[in-house]
């Protein structure tokens, strides 16, 4: 009996990472866990095989993420069928789960590899303890970044919770500058690389007296183990001023307005509530400011029509004439030529005229110049189209919103705009950024997910492509999050009493930023020297696997 119970809180244990790495994101934030929720899972590839270790990791991300993407129900309420709902939640998470899984195999054939004595037809490596130092110091971070890589591009990617993004929201996201919020990731996996070296210290003698192996170097040696992580990653954090000088080289001051509506959802409008009536009091409070640009979230034009008809751009011009505010940003869907857009569209038109009440629109289109619009780019499967719905077009009539055709990436009036997911994708604001973007401006409707983490783990994304580009975002969510996030990390949300960002609930905020285009290191690079070095790791492991079989084949043909 006793011993039933402890095997069972042994397999308990083995399911502390997964939990700790979930508590280092929303709903729990608490965001130094993953320091070292990993070390337990990284001490374990070092004497377990592959087989065992993959099980290990899978089933630690399946709980992690499993748990990471309990908000997906809440899709439920707004016409998501729960199977399917339900199918894709597990779907979902077992595919994530898997590249921790593909990390725990690759890391136990490192471990391998590092603890190979050689054989009969392969000599033995000359430094035994430098392969151990290039496994904690640069493979391992490696593999993990390079994983994450994949997942976020392969397929379209999901881009979502990276292990480096606790920390650039905890206020040490200055290496994101240089590599990327996996640069970030790689660093939290040599932080927990090197406390499994010292947990690994300091169970070598009870291992010595159970008989079992144990690392055979100096003192000294084992001490510089621990040192060398210190240094490299105190050295990352020293970089970033060094490789990134200068902010924008041409800066203006900007204030700006962010509005929340609280719209319950895309198909569910409140008749009995008058929209002009909700800005209206919403606005009333940035009108003394006088916002050089007022941003609304996505759909937020779903209430008047077409995103470029004219109902929606009267409303517009309302807007900015209400607030003084000579450029309105604002979210919507559109037809053109036949085809469903996604789009974000860009009032500049100062006012002529007094504005005629809106209840009494339509209004002749001659009188308002079409604004400026950018259509989505990155649409999420199964949400805004279904694969393959342009080839099957009965496909169509399953995704919630219609069948989106992407648009093409440009900028806004200077702007870099993300859609909803498209703040996520760290390769399409880098390349945003490189057009020149003065700042990026986040839109999304999240009401999908209302009452649920997903609006504050959506918020947390962006905090990391600020860092990246080094610009200024301006996040504008329909139930939330709504705030503003510098290019060092810092942010300021609209927050409720407590200081904690408003979520399913209306407000407006306002902040002035600096504004201006801007290259950091990561934007000139972008994923290119991560990519390579990881195609590099893939190609010389495959060629050290059959390295191996030929000399053995060739040995024992002999």
């Amino acid at each position: 009996m006793v011993t039933r119970i402890l095997k069972g809180l042994v397999k308990v244990f083995w399911l502390l990472p997964g939990f700790l790495l979930w508590a280092s994101f929303p709903p729990m934030a608490e965001k130094t866990d993953c320091l070292f929720a990993l070390a337990p899972l990284l001490w374990l590839g070092r004497n377990a095989d592959a087989k065992e270790n993959f099980r290990k990791w899978f089933q630690n991300g399946f709980l992690f993420w499993f748990a990471t993407l309990s908000w997906m129900p809440a899709i439920v309420k707004n016409g998501g069928p729960w199977p399917l709902v339900a199918l894709g939640w597990g779907a979902l998470s077992a595919y994530c789960a898997l590249y921790f899984g593909a990390f725990g195999w690759f890391d136990a054939k490192i471990w391998a590899w590092v603890k190979d004595e050689g054989s009969a037809w392969r000599k033995p490596p000359r430094f035994p303890y430098g392969r151990r130092m290039l496994a904690i110091l640069l493979l391992e971070p490696l593999l993990w970044c390079g994983l994450e890589l994949v997942r976020s591009r392969f397929m379209g990617g999901f881009s979502w919770n990276q292990l480096g993004v606790p920390l650039a929201v905890g206020g040490f996201g200055s290496p994101a500058s240089i590599g990327g919020v996996y640069l970030l990731s790689a660093a939290v996996i040599l932080i927990n690389g090197t406390i499994a070296g010292i947990a690994e210290r300091m169970m070598e003698p009870y291992r010595r007296a159970k008989g079992l192996p144990v690392v055979n170097a100096p003192k000294w040696a084992r001490s510089l183990e621990t040192m060398l992580p210190v240094a490299i990653v105190f050295g990352l954090y020293q970089l970033p001023p060094i490789l990134n000088p200068s902010g924008p080289t041409e800066t203006e001051e900007l204030r700006v307005a962010a509005v929340q509506r609280n719209f319950p959802c895309v198909f569910k409008r409140q008749e009995s509530e008058d929209p002009i009536d909700v800005y209206s009091n919403l606005l009333a409070n940035v009108a003394y400011v006088k916002p050089g640009l007022v941003v609304l979230s996505e759909s937020a034009l779903c209430e008047f029509g077409a995103a470029d008809s004219p109902r929606s751009c009267a409303f517009l011009r309302w807007v900015a004439e209400t607030t003084g505010a000579g450029e309105v940003i604002a979210g919507g869907g559109r037809r053109d030529d036949g085809k469903e857009y996604n789009s974000a569209v860009l009032w500049q038109e100062p006012p002529a005229v007094s504005p005629s009440p809106l209840r009494q629109l339509p209004v002749p289109r001659s009188r308002f110049r079409v604004p400026q619009i950018y259509d989505k780019v990155h649409l999420v499967p199964f949400g805004e189209f279904i694969p393959g719905d342009k080839w099957i077009t009965s496909l169509q009539k399953l995704a919630p919103v219609g069948s989106c055709t992407p648009g093409e990436l440009k900028l806004l009036g200077g702007y870099g705009v993300a859609i909803c997911y498209e703040d996520t994708d760290s390769a399409q604001m880098r390349s945003l950024a490189k057009m020149g973007a003065k700042a990026l401006v986040f839109i999304t409707n999240d009401s999908w997910f209302s009452h649920s983490q997903e609006t504050v783990q959506h918020s947390w994304q962006s905090v990391a492509r600020a860092i990246e580009t080094g610009l200024p975002a301006v996040r504008a969510g329909n139930s939330g999050v709504t705030g503003v996030v510098y290019p060092d990390g810092g942010a300021r949300w609209l927050g409720d009493a407590d200081g904690k960002p408003l979520v399913d609930m209306r407000g407006t905020m306002c902040e002035s930023i600096r504004v201006g285009p801007h290259v950091t290191f990561y934007v000139k690079f972008g994923d290119i020297p991560l990519a390579v070095l990881f195609a590099l790791l893939i190609g010389v492991s495959v060629l050290v696997k059959y390295k191996d079989k030929y000399e053995k084949r060739r040995y024992l043909s002999m």
